[in-house]
């Protein structure tokens, strides 16, 4: 009992508890983030963002499919707080209900062409999508890459989507005008905030999406799979799984985001 005693102190005192970790984790990854307010309406590189997919009011949505507004976030390594080790962000995504900005469903417009930071990003522009997760100073990009026998998605074994620390090629993504009829005519234009477009992955060129009938198991709760493939209807038109909006703070007294803000 003195051993046992002893040793819970020292662990103490060096912060390695369960609860101390769970606290430091409450701290950091579901810490508040304020987003970048958007003077002119538009999405600016260097900007602190959530990426919302809207929630759909259409007779098609199936009555299995998670209802609300869904925004991308971080996973974490479960097993990471039961080691003595910082907690550390995996390689999985997925799309929560939740859509206060914290530390991990905020994520950064990076460049990926030069431009400068506070240039407004441009419809097929390259551009990356980073996020730190709320823990760690290490930047980590939103990738994709084609499916394989032994690389797919969970539940839905579609193309999967993950996180990792080196931009490349499999990390670039360009939106896309959410009318295919005026996409052509768009391109080389502003994308405005808050405001749904398409996220195409330019290497597979499929596009970012969320099938709301498959759920996956975090440790955070239940929550909605992640991947890219293009939804196409009868007419060859993209559905509502694969909109997004990149959604920005709100300039009100009252904080928040453009969601909160009177219509």
């Amino acid at each position: 009992q003195q051993e046992l005693l002893r040793d819970f102190i020292s662990r103490r005192e060096r912060g390695q508890l369960l609860m101390q970790r769970l606290a430091r984790l409450q701290e950091n990854i579901l810490k508040k983030v304020k987003l970048s307010v958007s003077v002119d309406g538009l999405v600016h590189f260097g900007d602190t963002v959530m990426i919302m997919n809207p929630d759909t009011k259409t007779p098609e949505a199936k009555d299995d499919e998670r209802r609300g507004d869904l925004t991308l976030a971080v996973d974490m390594e479960e097993i990471s707080l039961f080691s003595d080790d910082p907690p550390q962000v995996s390689r999985g995504l997925s799309a929560v209900n939740s859509v206060n900005p914290v530390g991990r469903n905020t994520f950064c417009i990076v460049s990926a062409d030069g431009s400068g930071v506070g240039e407004p990003l441009r419809f097929g522009q390259n551009f990356l999508l980073g996020t730190t997760g709320g823990i760690s100073d290490t930047m980590f990009y939103l990738g994709s890459d084609h499916k394989t026998f032994t690389a797919f998605a969970k539940k839905s074994r579609l193309q999967p989507v993950f996180l990792t620390g080196e931009d490349s090629y499999l990390t670039c993504w360009q939106a896309a005008f959410l009318d295919p009829q005026l996409r052509l005519e768009y391109e080389g234009f502003p994308v405005p905030a808050n405001t749904k477009i398409l996220i195409t992955h330019c290497y597979t060129n499929r596009n970012l999406a969320i099938p709301r009938n498959f759920c996956v198991w975090s440790y955070f709760g239940k929550e909605c799979e992640v991947v890219c493939h293009n939804y196409l209807d009868s007419h060859k038109v993209e559905e509502y799984k694969n909109y997004w909006e990149i959604i920005t703070g709100n300039p009100g007294a009252e904080g928040g985001t453009m969601i909160d803000r009177p219509k």
